[in-house]
């Protein structure tokens, strides 16, 4: 079993075998292992009866040329009718089993990954390509649903479709397995060879889905910029480039099938079976019935043969489709939930120590230092690329430091539970994200049971309820995709109004404002000063009328921290700073002090 950690966990959970995609398939149809022993019960009994059929068909003949009472024919021929019918009750029982089971393997699968992408960090999202992601959870567990059902089932028919018919063949004479024998070992030998050249090709076929529906994903989330630049021909051609290379893996796919040669040994099988009959009839060892039955017996091998190539690409392109899918699954998030971590009610006491962080390919913060006291306003300031946003970011471990400790109430956040930690701090980000569901419903995110009066109250202090109200179904309006509905300010009050409603004891505000009026941001300022009292609240922000009422000031600058202090005193001291604000006052006094105070 594969330890896996995880921001986030489902109680109870049902726990899957991940060593490899085999053994996770199989232990995910075990989940239901009456199902499953049921349907290989009724399978069996389906082709004992169809093999049995074979057998009085060979009887009949014999009854009809030498006949051994008056009603011997009739009593054989309603044998047979009530083994057919027998054989036809239980192939429709197993089908109606081996579906249910793909159905709900499919389902557990689907539900399995969606807990795990929500259990992985920022960090792994960050290098994930959405499209791929959404055809791992849609195409690659169809193809795992396809695997089973009719991918397993025709194998199930292979194997008892082989086995079956021969052990009756024992039944009749010993020396009539010479030849099924011989086909089955040549069978099992052929199928090895074309199961080891169509493996890779239907692997690169799943990777070539993936790719070609990232690129479908990106090029319909960026249509705006698509459009705007004219880059509809380059994009229809990338595309094109990426839909090709999956039919040509499709079209490979079809040359290794067309090579499947034990339908063709099929053939001979059957000639010499018929011929090594006759000649057994000839020395007098079977009859005429016999070689009836034989030749019955026989036939019903074509069927399993058959499938066969059907069911082998089935397997391996759901097999392909479990790798891809338990590749994501197995993937070890940089944090987990720390479900025994500390959780208590959070004062807001927030201190760096030398912390550092960057990731795989360069450094975005170095060894940054300071204290925010319980309940005071920090503004955060500096350039674009200065590591603002990741600074805050790093509170709430959506990702976690490289070096250096982050202490809240005097505990580190690695130990604090993660759900403990996240629950008592809200974000609002200036690329504010909204779900597709009522406004209602997006302001109470974070508390989905919230009374209707409360949601009201939380819009109402962030500006948001008039316009609301404007619209003709009010709270109930549904809202497009990511809020395209709504304009940038709107959407940036109704995440404030989720923030109040959320009742943080630490406010992390990341230009939040910017896509606002200066009418309506006076308004707003006016709330978010009264949701901040006796809150820790830290300000990503460029605008002076947030900045001047900060407890204090830290200024970023190529991921350090270069200086801190009061609005007045930073523009005495500090020149990074006079220059980010000089478009505010054209006659600042010069510097006095070169030194910051950090």
């Amino acid at each position: 079993m594969v330890a896996q950690r995880s921001e986030f966990t489902v109680a109870n959970a049902y726990t899957y075998n991940r060593s490899n995609p085999i053994r996770w398939v199989i232990s995910h149809v075990l989940r239901y292992k009456l199902f499953f022993f049921l349907t290989c019960g009724l399978y069996m009994t389906a082709w004992i009866s169809n093999s049995a059929s074979r057998i009085l068909i060979g009887q009949a003949a014999g009854e009809i040329i030498a006949p051994t009472a008056a009603d011997g024919l009739l009593k054989i021929s309603l044998a047979i009718l009530f083994i057919l019918i027998l054989d036809s009750l239980a192939a429709l029982g197993g089908s109606l089993l081996i579906e249910t089971i793909a159905q709900r393997t499919t389902k557990d699968s689907r539900e399995e990954l969606y807990i795990s992408l929500l259990g992985k960090s920022q960090t792994f999202h960050d290098r994930q390509r959405v499209g791929d992601i959404m055809a791992r959870a849609t195409d690659d567990l169809n193809q795992m649903n396809f695997m089973i059902n009719p991918g397993v089932l025709f194998i199930s028919e292979t194997i008892m479709g082989l086995t079956i018919p021969v052990i009756w063949l024992a039944t009749i004479r010993l020396e009539l397995l010479l030849v099924p024998i011989l086909f089955i070992l040549t069978y099992i030998f052929v199928v090895r060879s074309y199961a080891r050249r169509l493996n890779p090709v239907v692997e690169n076929q799943r990777m070539a889905f993936g790719i070609m529906n990232a690129g479908l994903e990106e090029t319909i989330s960026g249509i705006e910029v698509v459009k705007a630049s004219a880059q509809e021909d380059f994009e229809r051609s990338k595309f094109k480039k990426n839909a090709t290379n999956f039919r040509n893996y499709f079209a490979q796919q079809g040359k290794v099938e067309a090579g499947y040669l034990p339908t063709l040994f099929y053939a001979f099988m059957l000639g010499f079976g018929f011929l090594h009959s006759l000649l057994l009839y000839q020395q007098n060892t079977i009859t005429i019935p016999d070689i009836i039955a034989v030749m019955g017996l026989l036939t019903t091998l074509r069927f399993p043969i058959f499938v066969s190539i059907f069911s082998f690409s089935m397997v391996q392109s759901g097999l392909a489709s479990a790798a891809r899918v338990l590749h994501i699954i197995n993937t070890e998030s940089e944090m987990d939930e720390n479900v025994s971590g500390h959780a208590a009610p959070m004062k807001g006491d927030i201190v760096f120590e030398n912390v550092s962080f960057g990731y795989e390919d360069g450094s975005v913060l170095e060894n940054i230092s300071f204290h925010v006291k319980q309940g005071e306003t920090i503004a955060i300031v500096g350039q674009t690329g200065s590591g603002k946003s990741t600074l805050t970011e790093l509170i709430n471990r959506t990702y976690s430091v490289t070096s250096g400790r982050i202490l809240i109430d005097g505990v580190n956040v690695e130990d604090w539970n993660l759900t403990a930690l996240r629950g008592q701090i809200s974000k609002i980000e200036q690329d504010v994200f909204l779900f597709t569901r009522s406004l209602a419903e997006n302001i109470a995110f974070g508390a989905p049971d919230t009374p209707q009066e409360q949601i009201e109250q939380a819009a109402k202090e962030a500006q948001a309820h008039n316009f609301i109200m404007s619209f003709p179904e009010g709270y109930q309006t549904e809202v497009g995709e990511r809020g395209v509905t709504l304009s940038g300010g709107q959407r940036q009050r109704i995440a404030l109004a989720r923030a109040f409603l959320s009742n943080p004891r630490v406010l992390i505000l990341d230009d939040s404002t910017s896509a606002i009026d200066s009418a309506t941001e006076d308004e707003i300022q006016k709330a978010i000063m009264r949701a901040q009292q006796g809150r820790t609240t830290l300000l990503i922000t460029h605008r002076l009328s947030q900045i001047r009422w900060a407890d204090h000031i830290l200024l970023l600058e190529g991921g350090k921290l270069i200086a801190s202090g009061k609005h007045e005193d930073l523009l005495r001291t500090s020149d990074p700073y006079r220059r980010i604000f000089a478009r505010y006052d054209a006659a600042l006094p010069p510097v006095t002090a070169a030194a910051p105070s950090v």
